[in-house]
């Protein structure tokens, strides 16, 4: 009400469930928990405006309407029409993206009356604007899907991530830093498995029963000998009872 604008549907929705997102997770270097993703919806007191008041307490300070520049619009067919900070649009700070840059919910046509179509855009440190999803649902599931990485919305920019994020990219989320490359090869991210290696059968080799070491013919013979002998004592021995 006090900007005279209505939420988008799915927005609203979203702050009639939860007033606000925050979801942070951290890695392990060398036993110690570093802070890495970071995954921030702000609530409905901290969706505030941008471009209203001025960026210092001085008198007569200059605010973001006054760094408005038509001369950007020029000649650039294929990308839609960028935010103004002037009265023109509404913007509204949806991210703070821990300071490289903040992701905005965006009127694109207050006047005469605030245009209930929105889109999210990206306005970096430079404050220069990037289109990002024409509905708040594509832009959660956009955050979702990069983990909250640092640095994730210069994906979507012409100059990309810094070459430290981009280390980042390569162990959590590869398949974002080389899209090129999966468009020449569709199956480089598919874990390629054979069947025919895996379940090959292994030839068994036949179990072959030891037979117990037969006796010498030197020792049976000897050891008939010595029974005879035995044999032969104990039938003298009953003659001679």
């Amino acid at each position: 009400q006090k900007n005279s604008c209505i939420l988008p549907e799915d927005l609203k929705n979203f702050y009639l469930m939860t007033d606000g997102f925050q979801m942070t997770w951290s890695v392990k270097t060398d036993g110690t928990p570093m802070p890495l993703g970071s995954m921030v919806i702000n609530s409905v007191s901290k969706l505030c405006r941008l471009g209203g008041s001025s960026m210092y307490t001085l008198p007569n300070a200059p605010t973001l309407a006054d760094l408005e520049d038509d001369t950007d619009e020029e000649g650039n067919e294929d990308q839609p029409e960028k935010p103004h900070f002037d009265s023109r649009s509404l913007i509204f700070e949806l991210d703070p993206c821990g300071g490289n840059g903040k992701v905005c919910l965006v009127y694109k046509h207050a006047k005469p009356v605030v245009s209930p179509e929105t889109e999210i855009w990206f306005l970096d440190r430079a404050l220069y604007w990037h289109f990002l999803t024409k509905t708040f649902t594509a832009y959660y599931r956009l955050l979702i899907t990069h983990l909250g990485l640092p640095q994730w919305q210069y994906a979507f920019t012409s100059y990309g991530v810094s070459p430290q994020a981009k280390q980042w990219f390569n162990m959590y989320k590869p398949i974002t830093i080389n899209t090129a490359l999966l468009s020449e090869e569709a199956d480089s991210f598919v874990n390629k498995l054979d069947p025919g290696k895996v379940f090959k059968s292994k030839n068994k080799t036949p179990v072959v029963k030891k037979k117990p070491p037969s006796q010498p013919a030197g020792s049976q013979k000897s050891h008939t000998s010595m029974t005879s002998s035995k044999t032969s004592s104990v039938a003298g021995n009953s003659s001679r009872k």
